[in-house]
């Protein structure tokens, strides 16, 4: 008599059933609620996780005995912690994404194709200058290669054997017995050290000691293109770690764009502030930017055309160069207008403005029998300038009452 029978109930079979019955059974529902036919479903995911994780425990006689004995806490308890994940289950079966039933779902499972070594990731910063002339960058780089003085074995030819404690698998499967509980857990092979091979010290490799791999300090041309933005990556296949057994990793350079001091740019468009002075805004002139390949643009401004403080200009095809399409964005220009300072000249020239400027905007009087006061304007000191500040911005904030800012600490607070 079994204390549980739910995994049993997930793979629709009675406790009685056979291996062969328990095998056919996940088959059947596992293709059934394989994430990859039902890309749109996620209760039928993560109906084959229960699945799949009822047939990992009931196919291991040790682990069905723990669960027919104490259900699944005794399982939990007992059965350790390194069962097989769902996809290697079902690959197990059905083979890996190449295989018929791979291919019918899209090869959406895990990768069982020959191990890599790590890959390398560096961030290469490059100057606005180089983004939009382009560059090569030659970058050094230490990685491991595969000892030549050894091959990769670790010492003298014959001198390798494989661990007999481990068969070669470097961890080791203990067994520890907690009252009516059976613990298994995996630990670290002490003959070995997890190597998974024993090297007598003076069989190893005298210029790896035993390691297999050495470090070489290798040189890359990595060619930043024109118009390449931040977050994008430039890889060199195969240029890695090295490893004996496994394929050679990859390096992964991934382009940081660094701040400029002059323009800013968004996507292939660039901007520019200008500071000009106020006969330039009204009566037209001259700007010259230095361009960021050593280019001088000169920008008219028209006279006449009056250039309002915070205005902002296009020039056509003076920005970024674009990756993929190669054509250039636009250039951007804001302007900040500069005035005079106070009594910059004399009252009869500033009469003259007079004749030339619009007219002043005419404020409607007082009535005829208001009381009048007459106030002259002074000069505010810095702290009473951060006051007036803080005020308007308060002012601008507030609503029915409540300061903005006080209402979004209450929102952060829920």
């Amino acid at each position: 008599m079994v204390k549980e029978t739910g995994l049993y109930d997930l793979l629709g079979v009675p406790p009685t059933a056979t291996e062969a019955e328990l095998k056919s059974a996940y088959k059947k529902g596992a293709l059934k609620h394989h994430p990859d036919k039902n890309a749109h479903n996620p209760a039928a995911a993560e109906k084959f996780k229960e699945i799949s994780h009822a047939y990992e425990a009931l196919s291991d006689p040790q682990k069905r005995q723990l669960y027919d004995t104490y259900g699944e806490e005794g399982l939990e308890q007992g059965g350790g912690g390194g069962g097989m994940a769902a996809e290697d289950l079902f690959a197990q079966f059905f083979g890996g994404g190449g295989g018929a039933f791979g291919g019918m779902f899209g090869g959406g499972m895990r990768d069982t194709g020959p191990k890599k070594a790590r890959t390398i990731h560096h961030v290469h910063k490059v100057s606005l200058e180089d983004v939009y002339k382009g560059k090569v960058s030659k970058l050094a780089l230490q990685k491991s290669v595969i000892c030549p003085s050894c091959d990769g074995r670790g010492g003298k030819e014959g001198a390798v054997r494989t661990c007999s404690g481990c068969n070669g698998a470097g961890m080791k499967t203990m067994m520890r017995q907690m009252g009516p509980m059976i613990q298994r857990f995996q630990t670290v092979c002490p003959d070995c050290q997890g190597d998974g091979e024993i090297i007598r010290e003076k069989d190893k490799c005298k210029k790896c000691n035993g390691k297999k791999t050495s470090v070489e300090r290798k040189v890359l041309h990595v060619h930043v293109d024109k118009g390449v933005k931040s977050g994008h990556k430039i890889e060199f296949r195969g240029e890695g770690d090295q490893s004996p057994g496994v394929l050679p990793g990859d390096v992964i350079f991934e382009i940081e764009q660094k701040p400029h001091p002059r323009f800013q740019r968004k996507d292939d468009d660039l901007f520019f502030h200008a500071e000009i002075d106020l006969l330039t805004a009204l009566a037209g002139g001259q700007i010259h930017i230095e361009h960021l390949d050593d280019r001088w643009v000169t920008v008219s401004v028209e006279p006449g055309e009056v250039i309002s403080p915070g205005e902002i200009k296009m020039v056509r095809g003076q920005g970024m160069p674009s990756m993929r399409h190669h054509d250039f964005g636009n250039l951007y220009i804001q302007f900040d207008v500069k005035f005079p300072p106070a009594m910059f000249n004399s009252p009869e020239k500033l009469a003259q403005l007079e004749q030339i400027l619009p007219p002043r905007k005419e404020f409607a009087p007082p009535p005829a029998d208001a009381m009048v006061d007459d106030f002259n304007l002074e000069n505010v000191d810095q702290s009473g300038q951060r006051r007036a500040q803080g005020a308007t911005s308060m002012d601008e904030d507030e609503e029915d009452g409540v300061p903005h800012g006080a209402e979004r600490m209450q929102c952060a607070s829920q």
